[in-house]
This record gives structure tokens, sequence and C-alpha cells, in this order.
């Protein structure tokens, strides 16, 4: 089983200034001897998200893997703090100069860590779904929170992205959304 450790839980929100304040829901997988970093985007102090993934007992030449749900920079930005890693995404793995195209649909990158290709958010959003000791869990961007919005503003195609919910749900127990804390699949939220 892999272990999964929320290392920052994200959130999108509007200011009176035309404004937005925005940092990704940030996650740590940990199997065998993989340690994956889902969606190192925006946060509010990179050297903080380096502090709290040093709390866990990694450091940045540790991370193996770094998986982007989908190719906006607010799930991006930061994926340089991890040098050594690979990089997926929707259609290849990147280390150094090496590209190695290859759908994402999935993909096993460490014992009980997949990739799965769910459009909905963008065309090319990846969900990362997580083998647990206490059930699968979804790292997606096909919420942006449990709160909602329950139509995706930004989704290519609505239908689409229900559709892709639905997978997620007939696979996950938990849900780590881009934008905000993990919920349950039945809408709680969990401890």
């Amino acid at each position: 089983m892999a272990q999964l450790d929320v290392v920052a839980v994200g959130y999108a929100r509007d200011e009176a200034d035309d404004r937005s304040r925005v940092q990704s829901t940030i996650v740590l997988v940990r199997s065998g001897a993989r340690v994956i970093v889902v969606d190192p985007g925006m946060v509010a102090d990179p050297a903080g998200l380096l502090d709290r993934l040093a709390l866990l007992g990694v450091a940045p030449a540790d991370v193996t893997d770094v998986v982007c749900s989908h190719q906006h920079l607010d799930h991006t930005i930061n994926v340089g703090l991890f040098p050594l890693a690979t990089v997926h995404d929707h259609a290849a793995s990147y280390r150094g100069d090496l590209w190695t195209s290859r759908p994402a649909d999935g993909l096993e990158l460490a014992p009980g860590v997949t990739l799965l290709q769910t459009p909905g958010h963008t065309a090319e959003d990846v969900t990362t779904l997580v083998a647990t000791a206490g059930g699968p869990i979804a790292c997606t961007h096909l919420w942006w929170s449990a709160e909602g919005p329950a139509d995706d503003p930004y989704a290519p195609d609505r239908d689409g992205l229900r559709r892709q919910r639905e997978r997620v749900l007939s696979l996950a127990t938990r849900i780590v959304p881009g934008h905000g804390a993990p919920f349950t699949a039945d809408g709680s939220t969990p401890r």
C-alpha cells in the first residue's frame, strides 16, 4: 500500500480588485522506493512547501516523480524545485533532456499508484489513483473543491467532465481536489 500526505490544501478565491488568490492542493505519495509529488503548483511561499516536505522527511533530491494533473501554471509552477524527478503529464514523461511519449492512462508509477487520463477541467487532465490502507484515493482536478463548482466553467466538455467524475467515484473512496481539502465520495470530509 502507498502512503499519501496532503502537503498543502489549495484554494481559489477572487478578491475585490480583480485579483485572485490561488494555491494548488499538493500531495506527497510514497510507495516502495518512489517518492511522488502531485501538482507542485502555486503556493504563497515555495520555501514553506519545502519546509512542509522536510517535516515529512523528504528533501527535494528525494523526490523521484512529479505528476502534473494538467498544464495550468497554478499546478506546475514549482516543478523545478525537484531537479532529479521524472515529470509526468497526460502525454509523456520528462527527465533531464529525455522526452518519453506515452499515454498516461493506466501507467503504474509505483505499486498502488496509477495514472488515469480523465479529461474534464482540461482535455489533458490526469488523475493519480493511490491505493492506501484507508482505501483508494484520487488526486484530481475534476473537482476544484468539495464545494464546487458543480459545473466547472472552464471544462471544454461538461458531459465528459460528468462522465469522468462518475468514473473516478467508481474507483476511489476519497477525493483530493485541485484547490481544496480532501473529501469522501459521499461528500463528507474525511478525518
